[in-house]
């Protein structure tokens, strides 16, 4: 499919051209035009569907309470209406710098003087005997879950692999349904990479608490099964299952950046306007490797990181640079726990809990040189909402104060 007419804008002086319709490369669309860049825009994408949202995935659509409508950013006349042709089901291949051309796997050249690289991640694949079998599936696509939901029946068993927020999302999810739901994690805890200790805990006491089996320090070894899957086998034993939900993690889709030679890392190396090592080209999202508001290098998997990027990319372009400096944030649906997290914690961090655990209603900031650097929010908005506001504001803050629930939290400054 491809969109239809861009009569409104001028002849093109230039042309952009973006490879990845997910989230960064719509919302670079829609920076472009609003800061006023009127040449022509090309939008590349490997899937079917329009620039959709990626998180309701594993959450409410897989629950079956969100319409898949509501997932696309933009009806796909809008991006017609933006001056934009969007090209489906096609894949970037190959980028000629020196010709400043991009070659799509149906066989199309695509012209650019300037190039958005917004290729995000891909599922990281099990590596283990039977992972051939039926019955084991990822998520990462709206074709992902649709090839899920149908398994998803009660009664049955499913075991999941990775106790990350993808796996405790979907586990939460099967609970709900009525299925037998084991989750192996490699690590000493779930979202062991993402959260605190006093986050992953109560996690997994909410988790057991539904019925949910955690099983954690343990790897998967394989699974068994003729032609579908019939048990997983790991530490050392054997748990039946139905269904396997494979959740270990993405990796960066660099390839066709370093192909062409630009300079890559754990992810297409960007500066702070989001400018790759060759001038004319950008990158936005989930595949970047950019410094940190800490000066750390990093690379950041969650929708902000894509609207912001991609911002800052279109910026850059329009000739209006600024420089890429937000907080990130991240959140989770689980059961009836909305999880939030602004900022990056590090285990060093100063904890100091705020509310009830028990009550399912607290958050834990983390305070770095006196000042809060990240915060993790379970059922509490505001502290989610200020500590984001004290994040991004360097502010000093007392810890006294700050656990102190007679203190609102607009007050704790």
């Amino acid at each position: 499919m491809q969109g239809q007419g861009r009569a409104w804008y001028p002849a093109a002086m230039s042309q952009i051209v973006i490879i990845g319709a997910g989230q960064a490369g719509a919302q670079a669309v829609a920076s472009l035009r609003s800061e006023g860049f009127t040449g022509s825009i090309v939008m590349v994408g490997d899937e079917a569907f329009v620039p959709y949202q990626r998180p309701p995935l594993s959450k409410a659509y897989l629950m079956g309470t969100f319409a898949r409508e509501r997932l696309f950013l933009k009806p796909e006349h809008a991006y017609a209406e933006a001056g934009c042709e969007l090209i489906l089901n096609a894949s970037a291949k190959a980028i000629d710098r020196a010709a400043k051309t991009v070659t799509s796997s149906d066989g199309r050249e695509f012209s650019y003087d300037q190039l958005l690289i917004a290729t995000g991640t891909r599922i990281r694949p099990i590596k283990c005997a039977g992972a051939e079998l039926k019955g084991i599936h990822y998520l990462r696509s709206i074709a992902d879950v649709d090839a899920l939901q149908p398994e998803i029946v009660k009664g049955r068993k499913l075991a999941v692999i990775g106790g990350g927020f993808i796996g405790l999302e979907v586990a939460a999810v099967a609970a709900k349904h009525g299925l037998e739901v084991t989750v192996f994690e490699a690590l000493e805890r779930v979202m062991a990479r993402a959260v605190s200790k006093t986050v992953s805990d109560f996690f997994e006491g909410a988790h057991r608490a539904a019925g949910v089996t955690i099983v954690t320090n343990t790897g998967v070894e394989g699974f068994d099964g003729e032609d579908a899957v019939t048990a997983v086998r790991a530490g050392g034993k054997s748990y039946p299952a139905d269904v396997v939900l494979v959740g270990i993690g993405v990796l960066p889709n660099v390839e066709i950046a370093a192909e062409a030679g630009i300079e890559c890392k754990n992810g297409i190396v960007v500066d702070k306007n989001a400018r790759t090592s060759d001038p004319n080209v950008y990158a936005a999202g989930d595949c970047t490797w950019h410094e940190g508001r800490d000066g750390n290098w990093l690379r950041l998997e969650s929708v902000q990181n894509a609207i912001d990027q991609a911002k800052i990319a279109a910026a850059a372009i329009a000739g209006k640079p600024r420089d890429y400096n937000e907080v990130p944030w991240f959140w989770s649906d689980q059961f009836d726990l909305k999880l939030q997290i602004a900022g990056l914690t590090r285990p060093d961090d100063v904890q100091v809990v705020r509310g009830d655990p028990v009550a399912r209603k607290f958050a834990v900031f983390h305070l770095r040189d006196g000042a809060v650097a990240a915060v993790e929010a379970v059922n509490m908005a505001p502290e989610y909402l200020v500590g984001r506001k004290l994040i991004a504001e360097g502010t000093k803050v007392s810890a006294e104060r700050l656990g102190d629930m007679s203190v609102a939290i607009k007050n704790v400054v």
